[in-house]
């Protein structure tokens, strides 16, 4: 660091994931409030489902442009604006009496949890270039674990003061932590040491993660054919880990195991239960330990071994799980296989776009969930169509063994000829004005 201490960037990055744990209710604690809303008003659960929906299409398919907001006024006004929106939503949930208002507000706070999510990834993106693996991993397993905290507070509160004071205080009190921490957060342009760049360009010449040291534009990156491989990838992993978990109830239930007690460890609980609560521990786990693998072996090796065990876990799910024991385990294996893909693809898009418009440019990676989710009912389509799971199961893995073999025969000798390609642009741009060239 030029004018802070190297520890700085670390506090950056814990801020970011604080701000990312105060807005993962917004996506997993609304499964708590489902119930209570019905009970109360007599709307159908699928209706109501559809705020979920639109929070989730909010959430992902704005984020470029929130990036972009970033990539040119900094974090602090993005993830200001962010934690009000959240607080916002939340506060209107608690007074929606209408399924209009209801959507609104899912449509407030879905902005705002995109504003704050793309800001929070792309600035440690922008903070760690020589550990983006990591940073992105830990940034977002604060969104995949960060529910955690709190699932057991407000599910107490909706039994003891009714959903409108849980939405309501929370929405308050995970909204203010978030314009707290905004008011900290620093842009790394203004910052971070120049000797770390060149620290972290010369390791990448000889690490297994190149990076570009040319800096492209979103208008420039959707022009490349690069970045629609990545984007295709990072759909089907997000499509066919979703057909597979998101179904995970009916599943049980046709199994015949959802009750049955499953005890592993001292820990005994009805399977359905304990599977969905690996879910949360494993979901923030896999999110770093694979962005810190990625940063060692490389992203598309990663890619190649998750995928694949994602694909390898979706079978093994189908004709085993009839097991309660097995059940458990391999959905463990699958969740954990598959919260990666929120660590990888950010990191891997920096590594091949540059640093610069990292925010805007990982944000329209992002919008791939967003996609993904669309497709996420087209498994009870299937599952009705053909009267049982395995068409189900089938497809899902069929898409991570072809994202996996992907990574490594398509994306991975398109990333390396593009970096080459840009690096080389930018040795005969340093060349040509006299500048000392970075060796790659």
């Amino acid at each position: 660091m030029a004018t802070k201490p190297a520890s700085y960037r670390w506090m950056q990055l814990l801020m970011g994931i604080i701000c990312m744990a105060m807005i993962a209710n917004l996506q997993y604690g609304w499964t708590l409030f489902v119930n209570p809303i019905a009970d109360k008003h007599g709307w159908s659960r699928a209706s109501i489902q559809v705020a979920f929906t639109i929070f989730v299409l909010a959430e992902t398919w704005l984020v470029p442009i929130e990036g972009y907001l970033v990539d040119r006024f900094g974090p602090r006004p993005v993830v200001l604006v962010g934690g009000l929106l959240c607080g916002i939503g939340w506060v209107l949930n608690s007074f929606a009496d209408t399924l209009t208002m209801l959507y609104i507000a899912a449509a407030v706070s879905g902005i705002g949890a995109g504003a704050v999510y793309g800001t929070c990834v792309g600035n440690a993106l922008k903070w760690f270039p020589d550990r983006r693996g990591l940073a992105a991993g830990l940034t977002a397993a604060g969104f995949g674990a960060g529910s955690a905290l709190t699932i057991l507070p407000i599910s107490a509160m909706i039994k003891t003061s009714g959903y409108e004071a849980a939405f309501l205080y929370f929405g308050i009190g995970q909204g203010i932590v978030v314009v707290l921490m905004a008011l900290l957060l620093t842009d790394p342009r203004h910052v971070i040491s120049p000797a770390l760049r060149a620290k972290a360009a010369r390791a990448s010449a000889h690490s297994a993660v190149p990076q570009s040291r040319r800096d492209f534009k979103p208008s420039e990156v959707v022009r490349t054919p690069v970045f629609w491989i990545m984007y295709f990838m990072f759909v089907v992993v997000a499509a066919g880990g979703l057909m597979a978990t998101a179904q995970l109830g009916p599943i049980a239930k046709d199994f015949h195991i959802s009750d049955t007690p499953v005890s592993i460890m001292g820990l005994a609980l009805p399977a359905l239960t304990f599977a969905l609560a690996i879910d949360r521990v494993l979901n923030g786990i896999t999110r770093p330990f694979f962005g810190w693998v990625s940063d060692r072996i490389g992203r598309e090796p990663t890619m190649f071994f998750a995928f694949g065990m994602e694909a390898f876990g979706i079978l093994a799910l189908y004709h085993y799980g009839q097991n309660p024991v097995a059940f458990v385990i391999l959905t463990g294996l699958v969740f954990f296989a598959w919260g990666e893909i929120y660590s990888l693809f950010p990191s891997t898009c920096a590594d091949t776009f540059g640093s610069r418009f990292a925010a805007a440019n990982a944000g329209m990676l992002y919008t791939a969930k967003g996609t993904a989710s669309l497709l996420v009912p087209l498994s009870s389509v299937l599952a009705t169509m053909t009267g049982s799971w395995h068409a189900v199961f089938i497809v899902a893995s069929s898409l991570n063994a072809l994202a996996a073999l992907m990574a490594w025969f398509v994306l991975r000798p398109m990333r390396r000829a593009h970096i080459e390609a840009a690096n080389n642009t930018v040795n005969h741009e340093a060349s040509s004005e006299g500048a000392p060239v970075l060796a790659h």
